[in-house]
């Protein structure tokens, strides 16, 4: 078949050096070998299926593997390594394209968190420590837990932000309720969180009340644009959020900030960023993959251009610290913790949605192992011209209490 000839054409420009651990199943039996000692087996049931491979990238043999239009035997670490070198090595691989920018409406931002969020909250049980916290890890040791790499996390948030009692504190975008809820029990502060996302709102809720924390905690279901208040709160955190403002956005975004800060205030803004300096999306597929199936509207800045906007805003950045390694670990972890429940994943999101988050995740270790992608906590201060910030001269007051 003229199909068949061509993938095997294609697989022929595969460099002779080039060994991918992989072997390719074909309806009618054909076997191609990349390697003698394969590690992940891909089964194409059907003529059809090979639309994905001829040529391949990262979005379409993502939504073949997702959508079950193949079979796929192998680790999720594996898979997606192997996926990656096979589209590598067929393609010239540009990481990053020209991105257009995306409205970003106050309804588009809420259906796109509802959408990666309100999936179920046992379903992120499966994969996520015991506080629910989904973002970066803080590994200080080889041997750290993920339960005791996320508390180290926010610790080292609340740390930096030297957050004290009676502080009014604001966390944009609070997840499940994890740095709110350290910040009021463990900081003394009044702690405020806001998400869009209706499951992780009663979530929150129940933890305030299970904790006995209803005098200084508190949840709002708020979009960070209909905050009301100019200089409500003495300290910010914005932990993974700015991923989904959008690139336009920033400006407004940091300088909501701005306003919501007093005088002499800090922010800790803690976010993914693009390795692009042009602030492109990934390419070989793999930023059409995220938004089609994972993150719609969510756009990545280079650390470049968000210390621009913060600068623009009235904020003085005073540290900027890379988190790239400790976010390798931590999504290796958690698509290793969902590969290894799958079955009960499955049963509380199916099958479909278990198979886009392994990939994901599998895929996000890789990226951030690659450099494709980095995550900085950026720290700042409004501070109105002031001659000294109100932060220690060295950053040896971050660590003394961890």
């Amino acid at each position: 078949m003229f199909i068949e000839y061509r993938l095997e054409k294609l697989l022929k420009r595969i460099p002779a050096d080039f060994i991918i651990p992989l072997r390719l199943v074909l309806w009618n039996g054909r076997e191609f070998n990349l390697s003698s000692e394969p590690t992940v087996t891909i089964y194409v049931p059907t003529l059809s299926a090979l639309r994905y491979f001829i040529p391949p990238d990262l979005n379409k043999l993502g939504e073949a593997f997702v959508d079950g239009h193949i079979r796929v035997d192998g680790s999720i670490h594996e898979i997606f390594r192997i996926a990656e070198n096979l589209v590598s090595s067929l393609a010239a691989n540009q990481r990053a394209k020209f991105h257009f920018f995306r409205r970003h409406s106050v309804r588009q931002d809420r259906e796109a968190i509802e959408y990666h969020y309100d999936v179920s909250n046992d379903f992120y049980a499966m994969f996520l420590d015991r506080n629910m916290v989904y973002s970066c890890a803080y590994y200080r040791h080889e041997d750290d837990s993920l339960e005791a790499a996320q508390e180290q996390k926010l610790d080292h948030i609340l740390n930096k932000l030297m957050l004290k009692p009676g502080e009014r504190f604001l966390d944009i975008g609070c997840g499940w309720g994890a740095l709110i809820l350290r910040a009021a029990k463990n900081y003394g502060a009044i702690a405020t969180g806001i998400t869009l996302s209706k499951n992780q709102f009663e979530y929150v809720q129940s933890r305030i009340q299970a904790e006995g924390l209803q005098e200084r905690c508190t949840v709002e279901l708020r979009d960070y644009r209909d905050l009301p208040g100019d200089g409500v709160f003495d300290k910010i955190a914005s932990i993974g959020m700015f991923e989904h403002v959008g690139l336009k956005n920033l400006p407004m975004y940091f300088g909501k900030i701005y306003t919501l800060l007093t005088d002499d205030g800090l922010v800790l803004n803690h976010g993914i960023t693009t390795s692009d300096v042009k602030s492109g999306e990934m390419g070989a597929g793999a930023g059409e993959f995220i938004d089609r199936y994972v993150f719609p509207e969510g756009e990545l800045p280079h650390l470049s251009l968000a210390l621009k906007e913060m600068a623009g805003a009235g904020l003085e950045v005073a540290d900027v610290e890379s988190l790239r390694r400790h976010y390798a670990r931590t999504c290796h972890e958690w698509a290793s913790r969902l590969e290894s429940k799958r079955e009960q994943a499955i049963a509380i999101a199916g099958d479909k949605r278990v198979r886009i988050w392994e990939i994901y995740l599998a895929g996000c270790a890789h990226a951030f192992s690659h450099e494709w992608i980095n995550i900085y906590q950026v720290l700042a201060c409004k501070g109105k011209g002031s001659a000294m910030i109100p932060l220690p001269l060295t950053r040896e007051y971050m660590y003394n209490s961890l």
